[in-house]
C-alpha cells in the first residue's frame, strides 16, 4: 500500500498519532508517561508549535496541533526518536519502539478542530470494559443498539474526568502547563457561550451521553486532509506547482456537492430525487446517502436532514445496505462504479 501524503505548511492545524510497534505498549507505567509529557514541553518550545489537546494511551498517543513554521516532519521525528532512545536506555533493550511512521492528518480548525480536540478527548472511554471498544461503536452507527444505560454512561463520564495523561483535565479547569494550549480551541464554540470550559466539557461529556459520535475519518481527502470543500480547493489553489515541496497536494481534489450527487443518482435512477428520496430500501435513496458521505464529507445527521428528516442511525443503516448490495448483486456494484465515475469526472 502506498505511504500517504504528507502535506507539510506554516500555520496548520494537524491531528498526529503513533502507535506502538506491532500494537505493543509504549507507556508501561506513569514516570513513562511523565517523560512524555516532559518531552512535549519541549517539543514545543524548540519546534514552534502550539499543543492544542493531547491523550496518551498504552500502545499509542493523539495529539492536535498548530505548526507555525513547515516543520512537522522534523518535530515528530525527534519527539519520537527522542522517547524511543529513553525508554530504550531506561529499559536496557534496543531496537524500534514505534511502527512504522507518525500519521498526520491535515485539518480545517473552523470545521473540524472541534470535532477533532473531542475525539482524542474521548480516548481513554472508547474501549472494550465500558462498551465501547470499535465492534460496540459500529453496531451504534449501524442503528443496532439502542441508548446507553444511564449507570453505565456514569461511569464513562467518571473515567474521562479521572484520567491523568490527557489534556480533557485542564479544559475541565485543572491548571494547565504552560506548553499546553488551549484557548484556540474553546474559541471554536463561538461567542455567547458564557463559561467556555464549562460549555467545552457539555460538548465532550454529551457524546458520551448520546452513544459517542460518528467517526470522522470516512471524510478524509486522500487519507491526508480532513475539511470542507472550499478547505480543500483552496490547499490545490494555494500551493498548485509546488507539488514537490508539499507532497500530496497535486492529488487531492475538490468535494463534490450533495447536489451533484442527487443528480448523478437521478440519472441513473430514471426519476427525480423527490419520487424516490422517502422509499424505504430503494437503492437510488440508499446510493445517494452513500455518495453523500463517502464522496461529498457530509455527516450522517446532515445527511439525515437532506433526506427528509431522517434519523443518523437510519442513515447509517441505510449506506450499509448499500454497501452489502454492491458486494452482492453485479447490477448494483456497476451502479455504484457508474456513480463514483461520474462524480470524479465532474
Amino acid at each position: 500500500m502506498a505511504r500517504p501524503p504528507r502535506i507539510l505548511k506554516a500555520g496548520a492545524w494537524y491531528h498526529l498519532t503513533a502507535r506502538g510497534i506491532e500494537r505493543r505498549a509504549i507507556f508501561l507505567d506513569d514516570k513513562d508517561r511523565r517523560h512524555f509529557c516532559q518531552l512535549l514541553g519541549e517539543w514545543v518550545e524548540r519546534f514552534g508549535i502550539e499543543l492544542h489537546a493531547y491523550v496518551l494511551m498504552d500502545n499509542h498517543y493523539h495529539l492536535l496541533a498548530e505548526t507555525t513554521r513547515p516543520n512537522l516532519s522534523q518535530a515528530m521525528q525527534w519527539i519520537n526518536l527522542s522517547y524511543t532512545a529513553w525508554f530504550n536506555r531506561r529499559r536496557e533493550r534496543s531496537g524500534h519502539l514505534f511502527q512504522g511512521r507518525f500519521k498526520s492528518i491535515i485539518i480545517e480548525p473552523a470545521a473540524c478542530g472541534l470535532m477533532l480536540s473531542r475525539y482524542v478527548h474521548l480516548n481513554p472511554v472508547r474501549v472494550e470494559c465500558l462498551g465501547l471498544d470499535k465492534a460496540a461503536q459500529k453496531s451504534r452507527r449501524q442503528g443496532l443498539s439502542g441508548p446507553p444505560d444511564p449507570g453505565v454512561v456514569h461511569e464513562r463520564i467518571k473515567m474521562l474526568r479521572a484520567y491523568r495523561w490527557s489534556s480533557y483535565p485542564v479544559y475541565a479547569g485543572r491548571a494547565s502547563p504552560p506548553w499546553l494550549h488551549c484557548e484556540s480551541v474553546l474559541e471554536l464554540l463561538g461567542s455567547g457561550k458564557g463559561d467556555r470550559r464549562a460549555a467545552y466539557c457539555e460538548y465532550v461529556e454529551s457524546a458520551i451521553r448520546e452513544g459517542m459520535p460518528e467517526r470522522p475519518w470516512d471524510k478524509l481527502v486522500e487519507q491526508a486532509a480532513l475539511g470542507g470543500a472550499a478547505f480543500i480547493r483552496r490547499l490545490q489553489s494555494q500551493w498548485r506547482g509546488e507539488a514537490r515541496e508539499i507532497p500530496g497536494l497535486k492529488r487531492l481534489k475538490g468535494l463534490p456537492t450533495w447536489e451533484t450527487a442527487v443528480r448523478v443518482v437521478e440519472q441513473l435512477r430514471g426519476a427525480p430525487w423527490g419520487t424516490f428520496r422517502d422509499s424505504h430500501g430503494d437503492w437510488g435513496r440508499d446510493l445517494a446517502l452513500y455518495l453523500g458521505q463517502r464522496r461529498c464529507g457530509l455527516r450522517l445527521k446532515e445527511l439525515g436532514k437532506l433526506a427528509g428528516g431522517l434519523d443518523y442511525g437510519a442513515v447509517s443503516v441505510a449506506i450499509r445496505r448499500l454497501e452489502q448490495r454492491a458486494k452482492a448483486e453485479k447490477s448494483v456494484r456497476k451502479l455504484l462504479e457508474r456513480a463514483n465515475h461520474q462524480l470524479s469526472n465532474v
